[in-house]
Order: C-alpha cells, then structure tokens, then sequence
C-alpha cells in the first residue's frame, strides 16, 4: 500500500477488517425474528439530527404493521456530546444495528495493541490513504464524544451485526455492509459492476437463501438484481447513505422502504416492485442551512470531516439515480 503522506499504519488500520465483524451467509438461512408491512431500512445516518427528524417524521406517516431499523454508522458527524447522546437514545427508541462505528466507540479494546482496526471502514483499494487516515482520526474524536456518555456505550455493544425481517412474501436480511462481514464492500456498486463479483454475490444469496439484502456502509446507493440458482430475480437494497447527499446537485439523504403498499410523495427517487412488494428508495428532504451550521460548528474548515465531506455534503456527490439501479441481464 502507497502512502499519501501519513502514517501507514494508521492507514492500514482503516483498512482491516477483525474477524469479530464476520458471520456466514448461510446464517441468514433462518426463520424471521419479525414480520410487518411496511420496513424503512436506515443506514449512514452519521449523527445527522435533521435527517433523523426527516426519518421519524416519514415513518410517523406510514400506517399498518411498521419497522424502522438504524441499520449502523448512525453516529460520525455528531461531536458534541448532547447531540451524540440524544441521537443514541432517539435512535435506540427503534429497532438497530450496530455499524462499524458503534463497534469500534463501544470496543473497549479497540486501542489495544494489535487490536486496533481504526474507523473499522475496511476501505478497499480505491479509497485513497489520506481518506482513510482522516477517518481514523474522526473515529478517535468521535470516541473521546462517546466517553461522556459512558451509560450509553453497553447499548451499542449489544446490539446486533444483522436481522431477518419478512415483508409481504418476501424475506429480507438487513445488514450494515455485506453478507460476510459488518464492514464488508461487497454490496458496494462498484463491486457490483463485476460480472465475477456478482457471481459471488449470487453464491451469498443461495446461502443465505432470502429474496434480498438491504444494506448500507459503502455511501454510494445501489439497487441491484440479481438472478438467484432457481432464476428468480433478487435484489442487493443499498441505500448509500441517509445524512449525505447521494447524487449530483441533490442535497437529499436516502433510506431504504420495502412495503406492501406503494410510497405516496415526490420523495421516492427510483424503486422496484417484486410479488406485491415495492422497494424504493426515499429522499430525505431537510433544512440544508440547518445541517451545514450544526456540521460546520462540529467540524470546521482545516479539520479532518470537513477536508472528507465538504465538497459532498455541498455539492453532492458525481452520481446519478440512473447509476443506481442495475437490472440483471436479460
């Protein structure tokens, strides 16, 4: 690995991936701990209060048998520690995972020697060194926030790496990177553009033997279709991120809704329907001002959030709606 001018091993840090982040696809091969109607799915979330008060008020609109589940990396963003902590508890009113950030803020031996796995990003190949290097050091800020909430640090510990939640007919599994592992890319649409890694992904699903994973961690949203051993179509439900932008000159946070019943609003930017089920992706509409005073106040110019997602959490990042949706061939 080629460093860009910081330490290497810091680096490295934010590339590994533990082995406590790892389970077997085959363990989704389970009964549902739930059932409902209608599941918004949540991830990235990165202490983003206006999105979460976007969140909450979206589902408070849904009617029937309903679930919202934090799907990880619910807290980034959110230094200050009366933000950090009523994030946590209003988070933790619902159902939740733990990303790998709340694995690695509650770890108490996540600075042990050989132990420490950094932001816990595993970042692959692609990101560059500086990158990960300043999110390690995000993720040591964000630690020293989460000390002053020490009663609130055994509730993320507890918390689970995955679900498996029934929706209408179909079976889901949520996860907040991959089917392998809490941190893993494997969901990311890059990955996702290889005809081999779909092949992979493809061996997941007959594992696991569910009709989708809806998920989150790589950013970038991706509803992929895959073809299952029995032809079947199923579906990697990636919902990039609920407290950033996701596409080009759209400030919008995104989360993920699979329901019974189509999503009525402006706010669905693509979706599919499966068997009587409609899975579609859900801006987040917020006071843009609002977010970049309470971002800007925790991480100002020259510090190490505001160098990474600045320009982001400005402008939106360079992808499109139509990028993420890919449809199996034919």
């Amino acid at each position: 690995m080629t460093s860009t001018g910081g330490d290497a091993a810091t680096a490295a840090a934010g590339r590994s991936c533990p082995l406590h982040y790892r389970y077997p696809p085959a363990g989704f091969a389970r009964a549902a701990e739930a059932h409902c109607d209608v599941l918004y799915v949540v991830g990235g979330l990165y202490g983003n209060e206006p999105a979460l008060d976007a969140v909450l008020e979206l589902f408070d609109r849904e009617r029937g048998d309903k679930r919202l589940i934090f799907n990880g990396d619910f807290h980034w963003f959110d230094t200050d520690p009366a933000t950090f902590r009523r994030v946590t508890q209003r988070v933790l009113a619902h159902d939740a995972l733990r990303g790998n950030v709340e694995t690695e803020l509650a770890d108490p031996q996540a600075d042990a020697d050989g132990a420490d796995a950094g932001c816990g990003c595993a970042y692959p190949a692609w990101v560059g060194d500086a990158v990960v290097e300043r999110s390690n050091r995000i993720l040591q800020q964000l630690r020293a926030t989460a000390g002053t909430c020490p009663d609130l640090l055994p509730r993320l510990a507890a918390l689970p790496m995955h679900r498996r939640i029934d929706v209408g007919g179909l079976r889901m599994a949520v996860v907040h990177g991959d089917a392998e592992s809490l941190a893993g890319w494997g969901f990311a649409q890059e990955h996702l553009r290889d005809p081999a890694h779909r092949q992979t992904v493809q061996g997941w699903f007959e594992a696991a033997q569910v009709d989708a994973f809806a998920c989150s961690h790589t950013c970038l949203p991706v509803f992929c279709e895959l073809n299952s051993s029995a032809g079947a179509p199923v579906w990697v439900l990636n919902n990039g991120a609920a407290g950033m932008p996701n596409f080009k000159a759209d400030h919008a946070g995104v989360v993920t809704r699979i329901a019974v019943h189509p999503f009525v609003g402006a706010q669905r930017r693509f979706g599919i329907e499966r068997r009587g089920v409609y899975m579609d992706a859900i801006a987040l509409d917020i006071d843009i001002a609002r977010w970049h005073t309470q971002f800007l106040r925790q991480w100002p110019a020259g510090s190490d959030a505001h160098a990474s997602y600045w320009e982001r959490l400005a402008q939106g990042p360079d992808y499109t709606p139509g990028e993420a949706v890919m449809r199996r061939a034919g």
